[in-house]
């Protein structure tokens, strides 16, 4: 990848890491104020969640794919020439019991300080992230599918209005219910009821207004919209 100039003498050229439940992200791109202008993004399938719902910790498999991609990424990020590098990790390692174990392993292997937010942080920056391109001050309804937990953020505009985080994911939803390959009827429906569940349960009392717009991000609805093309 031949390095490219920054759009503007103002702007700052970011690297970013998106350590996920199922997926490690990398975008490099200049940003100036709300203004973001993508000059690089991978992906790569790592699962570092796989089993942290039952067992509590992240896999040895899982921290060595990470740590696989990231090495990957490393001369990217400095071909880029990015002045600031953020890492960013969020249901996987923050619900494992030993997240500040891989944590210490990202700063000693990369010299990265890897921040955990939480499922607030998560969700504020992902209605920052997709309201940043629009105009126009219609109420959405941002859904972010994760792995691990799923973000509902309601906002108008560039501000937020109700946010919730919940604890469902399709890699802690598989492991609980879906059993067979392909799922049957009866478990599709009990995993229907149980989001059902948590959904009702993180808007009771909250008074909520009319939704002109829902979005959803990440992964999932990535995939399930390239079904339906």
């Amino acid at each position: 990848m031949a390095a490219t100039d920054p759009k503007s003498a103002s702007s700052i050229r970011v690297a970013v890491i998106d350590i996920g439940t199922n997926s490690t992200r990398l975008l490099i791109a200049d940003v100036e104020g709300r203004e973001v202008d993508e000059i690089y993004r991978e992906s790569r399938v790592t699962r570092l969640g796989r089993g942290v719902d039952y067992s509590g910790q992240l896999s040895a498999e899982g921290i060595e794919a990470v740590c696989r991609a990231i090495a990957d990424y490393m001369p990217l990020i400095e071909e880029e020439e990015a002045k600031e590098v953020m890492v960013i990790a969020t249901s996987a390692v923050r619900d494992a019991e030993n997240g500040g174990a891989f944590v210490a392993e990202l700063r000693e292997r990369f010299d990265l300080r890897c921040q955990v937010i939480d499922g607030d942080q998560e969700a504020n920056f992902t209605y920052l992230g997709t309201s940043s391109g629009r105009d126009g001050e219609e109420t959405m309804l941002v859904i972010d599918i994760g792995g691990g937990s799923t973000e509902m953020i309601i906002g108008r505009g560039p501000e937020p209005i109700f946010h919730t985080s919940l604890q469902a994911g399709v890699v802690r939803h598989t492991e609980r219910i879906l059993t067979g390959d392909p799922p049957g009827s009866a478990e599709l429906e009990s995993l229907a009821r149980d989001i059902e569940k948590l959904v009702q349960a993180s808007l009771e009392g909250v008074d909520l207004p009319p939704i002109q717009r829902a979005i959803a991000v990440a992964g999932t609805p990535s995939s399930l919209a390239a079904i339906d093309l």
